[in-house]
This record gives C-alpha cells, structure tokens and sequence, in this order.
C-alpha cells in the first residue's frame, strides 16, 4: 500500500470520530507529516475548511457538524455556550442564528459568520456532550436567564432532568435560581 493511501486512511479514521473533520495537530499526533494533508487536498481526498482543519467529505453528513467546526475553528479550550448547549439538546426551544463558543483567552481567528465568540472569565465548568466539549447544561440554562423567558427555562431543565442532563443537585439549585 502506498504511504499517501495509508495516511489517508489514519486521517479518515480520526475524521470518523470527529463528525468528519481533521485538524494538523491530530493528523501528525496519529503519525501523517503536516505536508501531506494539502496533498490529500489536492487530490480532493480532503477539503481545506481553515487553517489547519480540513474535512473529510466522503464520511456522512450529521447534526452536530457545525457545532464541531465552530470548536476546532475556535480553537483549543473552545466550548459551546450558552443558547447553543441547550440547542445541542434541542431545550428550551432555541434555535440561535450563530453557534455561542465560549473561550477562555482572547482569540482572533477569521470565522464565518455562523459562530460567535464569548470570553468567558472566571471559573467554567465544562463536560463533554456526543464528543464536543460544552459548558454544563445546568450553567448553560442560568447563562441564559434575561435571554429566554424563565418559564421556558424551567421547562427546559425538567426536560433535561428527564433526559438525564442533571444531576439532583444541578436540578435543585436550578429550581431555587429560576424562581428568585
């Protein structure tokens, strides 16, 4: 087997874990040289989606594509904030125009206009929701408070205990934080 078929093989292998996207860090970590993804580009076994992020486009559409574009085009620590954790559940019946990627450092990368970035200071507690890192769905539904009705907000965190979501102590300071 010919080394540019195996390394495109290890890049389609991490871009099945990762809603079909690469980046060059995750490339070269599994073994492929950095000059060999624009050569699997060239040969349109990649897209080039940004610097250093390509997608793989024979690995199937999915959902939560464009909430791992917005993390990898945010770059490292970028977690999903806000109105877009509750959309990623489909809570509190939100559907914002641009994914909220809350950073912890100032960033200025060129992004299209789907994503909007969010410093986010002082202590966050993030997780990891279907793979893609995101502030808490219980710090999430208080993020949003004076955005979306409380009773809405409510609605959304019993549906989220429901589903799972919430630990009962998430659950209980969400209810005494929602009524006051």
């Amino acid at each position: 087997m010919a080394a540019g078929a195996k390394y495109r093989e290890i890049v389609r292998e991490i871009a099945l874990d990762h809603y079909g996207y690469v980046t060059t860090r995750e490339a070269t970590a599994a073994g492929v040289p950095a000059i060999e993804l624009p050569k699997l580009a060239a040969r349109g076994g990649l897209e080039n989606v940004a610097y250093g992020l390509y997608r793989v486009p024979d690995v199937p559409p999915h959902v939560l594509d464009q909430f791992a574009e917005a993390l990898l085009r945010a770059g490292d620590g970028a977690f999903l904030h806000g109105e877009s954790v509750l959309a990623l559940f489909g809570l509190a019946d939100v559907n914002p125009r641009q994914i909220k990627v809350g950073v912890r450092r100032r960033t200025r990368p060129k992004l299209p206009q789907f994503i909007e970035l969010t410093l986010v200071t002082g202590e966050v507690q993030t997780t990891r929701y279907e793979g893609l890192e995101s502030q808490t769905v219980a710090d999430a539904l208080l993020e949003c408070r004076g955005r979306i009705e409380t009773e809405r907000l409510m609605d959304a965190a019993k549906q989220a205990r429901k589903e799972g979501l919430l630990t009962t102590g998430e659950w209980q300071r969400l209810r005494k934080a929602l009524r006051s």
